[in-house]
């Protein structure tokens, strides 16, 4: 028995009409795929913002504190100096 495959190639092959339906059934299932990749993508995007975000705001608070103890050092030396 042939596969589904090639009965479905067989059949495009003799009826335009046949080939002109299953297309346009492989083409509404392709842009159903297709939707869902684009918002699997945007998902993404929006996850990578977010981290990016999160990330950014980690740093720049890690380097006031790196900031903040360096300034704080300095005036314990020059307050035990002078």
């Amino acid at each position: 028995m042939p596969s589904r495959t090639a009965r479905t190639y067989k059949v495009e092959r003799e009826s335009l009409e046949a080939h002109v339906d299953i297309c346009a059934e492989r083409y509404d299932r392709l842009e159903v795929r297709m939707d869902n990749l684009n918002e699997k993508v945007e998902k993404n995007s929006d996850l990578i913002s977010r981290e990016s975000n999160a990330t950014r705001k980690m740093v720049m608070t890690s380097a006031g504190v790196v900031i903040a103890s360096l300034v704080s050092a300095i005036v314990g030396l020059l307050y035990l100096l002078s």
